[in-house]
C-alpha cells in the first residue's frame, strides 16, 4: 500500500485547470489549454518551484535553443529573479500575471502562455505542483475564423510529453535539494 501511494504521488498526470487559475481565462475563451500536476511531500514555496522549474537541466536545453533561435539568452540568476517576482521577463516570455502562488507568462509573439501554480495538500504534508500551457489560435485575416493550424496539431503530442517531462524534472530537482528520494 505504501509503495502504491508513493508511486501515485510521484506521478505527473493531466488534471483539470483549477477554477481560480490564471490560465483558466484561456480555456474559457476557446484557446487550447492544458494542465498537469504532481504532488511532493513537504511545504514547497511557489518561489522555490518557479526557480527549480526554470533551472532544471531539461529547461536549460530549451533556454539554449531560445538563445540562438530568438536571441533571448537567460541565466539561472534571471530565473531566480523571476521566481522572486523582481523580473518582468525571462528568456522568450514576459510576465502576464502573478499572485502569491501562481505565475502566468506570455511568449514574445503573444501566442502561447506558460503557467505554474502551487497549492498545499489538504490533510497531507505536501504541495501540489501545477504546470499548464495555453495556445491562442490565429485569426484568419480573410474569413475571421480562428484556428491553430497544422503545426500546432503536429506538435501537440510532443508538447504533452514535454510538459510531463518538465514537471517531473522540476519535482525531482526540488526533492534532490532536500535530499529526498
Amino acid at each position: 500500500m505504501m509503495q502504491t501511494t508513493a508511486a501515485a504521488s510521484a506521478s505527473v498526470r493531466p488534471c483539470p485547470i483549477p477554477a481560480n487559475a490564471l490560465l483558466d481565462r484561456y480555456r474559457q475563451d476557446g484557446s487550447y489549454a492544458d494542465c498537469y500536476c504532481t504532488d511532493i511531500s513537504g511545504d514547497v514555496s511557489h518561489e522555490r518551484y518557479v526557480e527549480a522549474f526554470y533551472t532544471t537541466s531539461v529547461f536549460k536545453l530549451e533556454r539554449l535553443i531560445l538563445r540562438f533561435a530568438v536571441s533571448r539568452p537567460s541565466t539561472d540568476a534571471q530565473a531566480t529573479q523571476l521566481a522572486q517576482g523582481t523580473a518582468d521577463s525571462f528568456a522568450a516570455w514576459n510576465v502576464e500575471a502573478h499572485s502569491d502562488n501562481q505565475l502566468l507568462l506570455c511568449d514574445l509573439h503573444g501566442r502561447t502562455r506558460s503557467w505554474l501554480m502551487t497549492t498545499p495538500l489538504g490533510n497531507a504534508a505536501g504541495t501540489r505542483l501545477y504546470f499548464g500551457s495555453a495556445v491562442v489560435p490565429k485569426s484568419d485575416g480573410k474569413s475571421g475564423e480562428t484556428r491553430h493550424g497544422p503545426v500546432f496539431s503536429g506538435l501537440l503530442g510532443f508538447h504533452r510529453l514535454y510538459s510531463r517531462i518538465l514537471l517531473r524534472t522540476a519535482r525531482s530537482q526540488l526533492q534532490s535539494q532536500r535530499g529526498d528520494d
